[in-house]
């Protein structure tokens, strides 16, 4: 079964039945308009934002499988804040503000892509991220609240989402 793999960096949701994808698609007697409706399916939830996709064909069957990658660490914390780019200047500017729990949500995201074991250290990863792009968290320096972390101020929040870390159901 010889297979065709397609790596493509697409707009959430924005996929066109243009070059390059059109003609790559064509070439492999795919129909354009389908796969291009799958991909925006597939990308919706990540509207606005860079996203990597990959389509495995099967050049035999015309099978084929779309993966959506996930956006970077510092897409997702930009779109959780209403941001478009980092400050440029994080001790002088911030760029926007985000929720603790907007953190947990990105973490959760990210998951498959941390190396963190648990919620606690993918969260605080996030926060050192949070700050060197220049976004607040509940109104404050996220280096502030990674101490906080630490001593343990946030462990009833972060127990609400572990079963999502953990891969169970929200």
């Amino acid at each position: 079964m010889p297979t065709k793999t397609i790596k493509i960096v697409i707009e959430g949701g924005n996929a066109k039945p243009a070059p390059p994808l059109a003609p790559t698609l064509s070439q492999l007697k795919l129909n354009v308009g389908e796969v291009v409706k799958k991909i925006n399916d597939a990308t919706s939830q990540f509207k606005g934002m860079s996203v990597p996709v990959s389509i495995e064909i099967d050049t035999n069957s015309k099978k084929y499988n779309i993966s959506v990658g996930i956006p970077t660490t510092t897409a997702l914390l930009l779109k959780e804040a209403g941001a478009n780019e980092p400050s440029g200047d994080t001790a002088h500017k911030k760029i926007g503000n985000i929720q603790f729990e907007g953190v947990i949500k990105v973490a959760i995201m990210k998951k498959p892509s941390m190396t963190s074991k648990s919620l606690k250290g993918a969260v605080k990863s996030l926060l050192g991220s949070a700050h060197a792009i220049g976004i607040t968290v509940d109104g404050r320096d996220p280096k502030e609240l990674v101490k906080e972390v630490d001593e343990g101020k946030f462990d009833e929040v972060l127990n609400k989402y572990e079963e999502k870390w953990n891969g169970g159901l929200e």
